[in-house]
């Protein structure tokens, strides 16, 4: 039987772990600020990702590489502030693990004494294992992040669907195997082929929570400024709009803008 997200007082990587084991698929959505994510925290979302996409639909960068680790801190604490239920993840950004273990460490120590979140979320496979492990060590749960692995556009050099070929989805699998044997408590799948996501969902114990890799899995995830149109010109294959926001907020500030010239706001009743 499913427990109803009003039965979870506070979500964990234990609640997220029995969610996969008794079939329930898991809902994520990206916040980056207070607002937004007390609107998804009172929705009953189980996890809110501070994402690095931060550095795309919050700061207008091309690539999520130009953001730091103290932006990465503030928005984090903002969401935090925000939620009573979900689980808070926060991505390490670009440069804040790569270079060494005991760099990830202390990085990773930062978000959580500085932010208050819940878990940290790391890009890559076999070649970032000894962060994964030190982080681990210090007893924070860790999410992993597998496919398009977008820290590494300039490696790719496309956003293309990735683990098309057989050696690199072979890769992909031992490499999802690994972050499960290190101990972390989940992994995303980003842009894979739905079989080979199947696959790795079955060969894992731990939640596969996927974006742009298929039905099953055992949740899925979205930057919440695409799922709510609040972006218009990112149109992938996977992406569903929820909501048209981009043309309600548009038409509210010009209706807005409208009764101000004409001096119909404020009117008597909105005056003191």
């Amino acid at each position: 039987m499913s427990v109803h997200k009003s039965d979870i007082k506070k979500v964990t990587t234990h609640q997220i772990q029995a969610m996969k084991d008794r079939g329930e698929k898991i809902s994520m959505l990206t916040a980056y600020d207070y607002s937004m994510a007390k609107i998804l925290d009172s929705a009953g979302i189980d996890i809110i990702l501070v994402g690095d996409s931060a550095s795309n639909v919050m700061a207008g960068n091309e690539t999520t590489l130009p953001i730091t680790l103290d932006q990465m801190i503030y928005h984090a604490s903002s969401v935090v502030k925000a939620v009573d239920r979900s689980l808070v993840v926060v991505d390490l950004p670009f440069g804040s693990y790569q270079g060494n273990s005991s760099e990830a460490l202390r990085s990773t120590i930062r978000i959580m004494k500085e932010s208050g979140a819940h878990a940290v979320k790391i890009e890559g496979g076999a070649e970032i294992k000894e962060s994964v492990l030190r982080v681990l060590t210090a007893g924070v749960p860790v999410m992993g992040h597998l496919g398009l692995t977008p820290q590494s556009i300039y490696k790719f050099g496309t956003y293309t669907v990735r683990a098309k070929e057989d050696e690199e989805a072979e890769k992909l699998i031992a490499d999802a195997k690994l972050l499960e044997e290190c101990g972390c408590f989940a992994i995303v799948l980003e842009k894979i082929p739905a079989k080979l996501a199947k696959k790795v969902a079955e060969v894992v114990s731990i939640p596969v929570i996927g974006i742009g890799a298929g039905p099953d899995v055992d949740g899925q995830v979205l930057v919440v400024h695409d799922m709510l149109g609040i972006t218009k010109d990112f149109k992938p294959r996977f992406l569903r709009r929820y909501a048209d926001l981009d043309n309600i907020m548009t038409d509210a500030v010009k209706a807005y803008i409208d009764d101000v010239k004409s001096n119909d706001f404020p009117n008597e009743k909105e005056s003191y």
